[in-house]
């Protein structure tokens, strides 16, 4: 069996561009092209232009297709209209997280669940398993789509420059086919920075075509192709979680500090549904360590696994850390104990090899745009 990575359909256009290139869940994906400071400000000033190929698309159809997801996944997929999609779960028995989801409602009876790159096969494995005695199937479209996003405040007028669907109709968490630069594609307006954007789902043959004409249309407005790196300072600043950061199968989504997405006032049960219910009772009566936000006082930068310390106790664990472009200083996701959660919190720090960094404890997001 090959171990190299998988490379997207646009592999030769990123390399042509002078991307660095990173293996990244199996893939070999875009870095960065240039600056990552740059490609980071260009989507929160203008827009910037993502290859995220390597997600994971699984398509559920048939009549009891919104039965299996409902059962399957801990949200209320079958309150989902048509042509509208939620941010989900998939669970252990045990309520530990296996995935974070975006699924979309494509048609009555045909779900589109998206999954983390990392986890996509884990999730697929997990539908297929838990559709038994259900009317429905469990489709691999991984190799189906690629996927194209466009992001930043600029995003509008670049794609309806491209395409006559309604995008002023196009709600947030919303999806509708409709065809830009002559291109079928799936448009939705969803994303991962933090700013108003879409992402296009296309066929693999029609993705550079996208590409290119997307790269034509936002040229005068200063839209520049953007690699993961900037990706993830854009959805840290958004205090949006990474799977394997924030969430893992060790915590529920109500340790997470997510529980809004478990529906236990849905239609009959769901995979993990007593260990969430006994999940939701604890952190009623013991709030579980608590996700805040934590900026640098000074200029280190703290790192995924650093302990957060206060009056020389360990009191939680930083899960994300980066240099913030739009703050400009170091900023951190952790996990801390609820009695030090409350924003302004003194004496909080972060150990980075050895030495107690000061930093003030913020709630999340780190930024929010202006609508």
């Amino acid at each position: 069996m090959s171990t190299s990575p998988r490379r997207t359909a646009l592999d030769a256009l990123h390399r042509s561009l002078g991307a660095t290139m990173t293996d990244f869940a199996g893939w070999d994906m875009p870095l960065r092209y240039g600056s990552e400071r740059d490609e980071h400000n260009a989507v929160r000033t203008r827009a910037g232009l993502f290859d995220l190929s390597h997600m994971g698309e699984i398509t559920v159809t048939g009549p009891q297709a919104a039965e299996l997801l409902d059962y399957a996944l801990v949200g209320n997929i079958g309150g989902v209209g048509t042509g509208r999609a939620r941010y989900t779960m998939i669970c252990r028995e045990d309520g530990g997280i296996l995935d974070d989801l975006i699924v979309y409602r494509l048609q009555e009876r045909e779900y589109m669940v998206v999954a983390n790159a990392s986890n996509a096969q884990v999730v697929l494995d997990a539908l297929t398993e838990r559709a038994a005695g259900f009317d429905a199937e469990v489709r691999d479209d991984r190799d189906a789509y690629a996927l194209i996003a466009v992001q930043g405040p600029e995003s509008p007028g670049i794609l309806k420059s491209l395409t006559d669907a309604d995008l002023d109709g196009l709600k947030y968490y919303a999806g509708l086919p409709g065809t830009v630069a002559g291109v079928p594609a799936l448009i939705a307006r969803t994303g991962y920075t933090g700013e108003d954007g879409f992402e296009l789902f296309t066929a693999p043959e029609h993705a550079e075509t996208l590409w290119k004409a997307l790269t034509e249309a936002g040229e005068g407005v200063g839209l520049i192709p953007c690699g993961l790196s900037c990706r993830d300072t854009l959805r840290l600043e958004a205090g949006m979680p990474l799977y394997g950061h924030e969430l893992t199968t060790g915590l529920t989504p109500f340790d997470a500090g997510l529980g809004r997405v478990v529906k236990f006032e849905k239609a009959g049960d769901f995979v993990g549904r007593a260990a969430l219910e006994a999940a939701a009772a604890r952190a009623e009566s013991a709030p579980p360590r608590k996700l805040v936000g934590l900026v640098a006082e000074g200029r280190r930068v703290p790192r995924a696994g650093m302990a957060v310390v206060a009056g020389g106790e360990v009191i939680g664990e930083v899960t994300s850390g980066a240099p913030s472009p739009t703050l400009g200083k170091p900023i951190a996701m952790a996990y801390v104990d609820a009695a030090h959660a409350a924003p302004g919190t003194p004496g909080v720090g972060v150990d980075i090899r050895g030495t107690h960094e000061p930093y003030e404890v913020v709630a999340l997001p780190f930024y929010k745009r202006q609508k």
